[in-house]
């Protein structure tokens, strides 16, 4: 069945939430430009509790207080009141239905969402700008599709005719229709997609209403964990970035640009914290979204999917370019011109001068959040989380991993995570699929992934989980120290 992904459904479904926007809290445009004494001043940030590589725009953020501190510092000096308003939500769309409607001042989405907030923003009269980044992938690894587990569909070519579950113009959508379109398929008549929010088509898939599901972080890596879902295309395959970022009204920016500093300057802090303090972060995260603790660091960890940097890097841009003609083909965007969409100013001020004054910050709080100001995560690397322990270890091998984790069984695993021997895409051990290759133990995100390998390698063969420990046992130490 020819799957309807049209403009009028995207108005339809963005004209459906625009009446949600007036029932939410107020943008600053109301109080003039700032500097008024003895006025409150209310910012509405838009944010994705769940969707966990935005966290440090919206979940970590909110809980550490940072952007309330940033705007106290800021209304001791201006004599104004600052007053924030957390909103969450799903996925991107209402959070740019309500931007359009001058109500969400700030907001927090992925790619391809992004480019339609920058699209609906300019056909609305409400125009918003890209000022920063929060989590990204330069292989594009947030976006999984899954089945169900046992199912019959072990490669995309085995979703022809099947239904399949995602959220349309979502960066995962952007996955599945790449990933279709390499494999041979036609997105449009080869599968029958079903436009469903993340939760939805995590039900579907569990009812057998769809076939498989193409979603982004966290999605994938929870349903996973929790044994209802296994892993069939890994988005790393692609080998096209992926990220999410932040995203705020033109009018709102220009209006009150010392507020924007100090939102920028409060992500540069939350940054720092996550980078820094990785498992408290995830944690916190966990605590804040009822999301396990360890899926949360599957993408969040100090070698996890997602690498935090607020900037905007030159190929996470090209990427971003890439992405309008796959929108523009599924009409959902016209043109989109990226270059006049992303706003590199905000960064490049809070560079050079340094913002806020909250705790933490320093004479130059938000001047790390400049272009190359972090280093570029390392990833690839084996990771064991064990029961009552608050410290990770590292490993240098997938072989050292399965003797730790099979000698720690006494005291019990939280989590075991592996790099996919190809795309290097960090999974949990248990759930990925093994290949010992002579003495050495691969891993691989998804069956098809596996059996490229085995195909390409003779003497190489698929083992289970409890094979390749026994087998790990038995192997030669690495001779590069675990950390």
């Amino acid at each position: 069945m020819r799957s309807r992904r049209t403009a009028p459904l995207l108005t339809l479904s963005l004209a459906l939430l625009l009446p949600l926007a007036t029932a939410c809290g107020g943008s600053a445009d109301a109080d003039g430009p700032s500097g008024g004494e003895g006025r409150t001043v209310t910012v509405t940030v838009g944010y994705q509790s769940k969707t966990i590589n935005t966290v440090t725009a919206g979940t970590l953020l909110r809980s550490l207080g940072y952007f309330e501190e940033e705007l106290a510092a800021r209304g001791r000096k201006d004599g104004v009141t600052y007053k924030v308003v957390w909103q969450d939500y799903a996925t991107g769309a209402p959070i740019t239905a309500q931007m359009t409607a001058g109500k969400i001042d700030i907001g927090s989405m992925g790619d391809f969402p992004l480019l339609l907030n920058a699209a609906r923003g300019k056909q609305l009269g409400q125009p918003t700008r890209l000022v920063s980044v929060t989590g990204y992938n330069l292989r594009g690894g947030l976006n999984t599709i899954v089945t169900a587990p046992g199912s019959s569909v072990r490669s995309l070519a085995d979703l022809r005719g099947r239904k399949v579950s995602t959220s349309v113009g979502s960066a995962a959508d952007g996955t599945l229709v790449r990933a279709l379109q390499r494999a041979g398929l036609d997105p449009e008549k080869d599968i029958r997609k079903l436009n469903q929010q993340p939760s939805v088509g995590a039900s579907a898939l569990g009812a057998g209403s769809a076939d498989a599901l193409s979603q982004f972080v966290a999605w994938p890596g929870l349903l996973a964990y929790q044994g209802r879902a296994t892993a069939v295309y890994d988005g790393a395959e692609l080998n096209l970035p992926t990220f999410h970022g932040v995203t705020v009204r033109k009018k709102f920016a220009d209006q009150r640009p010392g507020v924007l500093d100090a939102f920028l300057a409060a992500q540069k802090r939350a940054t720092d914290y996550l980078r820094g303090r990785p498992v408290d972060a995830a944690e916190s995260v966990a605590k804040q979204t009822g999301l396990p603790a360890e899926v949360v660091y599957l993408y969040n960890g100090a070698h996890g999917i997602a690498t935090f940097d607020p900037a905007l890097r030159p190929e996470l841009i090209a990427a971003l370019k890439e992405d309008v003609p796959v929108l523009k083909a599924a009409r959902l965007v016209g043109d989109v011109d990226v270059d006049a969409f992303v706003d590199p100013a905000p960064l490049a001020r809070a560079a050079e001068t340094g913002t806020g004054g909250g705790a933490g910050t320093g004479g130059g709080g938000a001047g790390a959040a400049g272009a190359g100001a972090y280093p570029k995560a390392s990833a690839g690397v084996p990771e064991l989380w064990t029961k009552g322990s608050r410290t990770i270890r590292s490993f240098a091998s997938p072989e050292e991993l399965l003797k730790a984790v099979k000698s720690a069984r006494a005291t019990g695993v939280r989590a075991a995570y592996v790099p996919d021997a190809v795309t290097g895409t960090p999974w949990f051990a248990d759930k990925a699929v093994w290949v010992a290759d002579g003495s050495a133990l691969r891993a691989f995100v998804t069956p098809a992934g596996a059996a490229a390998y085995v195909a390409a390698h003779a003497g190489a063969r698929v083992v289970d989980y409890a094979t390749a420990q026994d087998l790990a046992s038995r192997a030669p130490a690495s001779r590069v120290p675990a950390s």
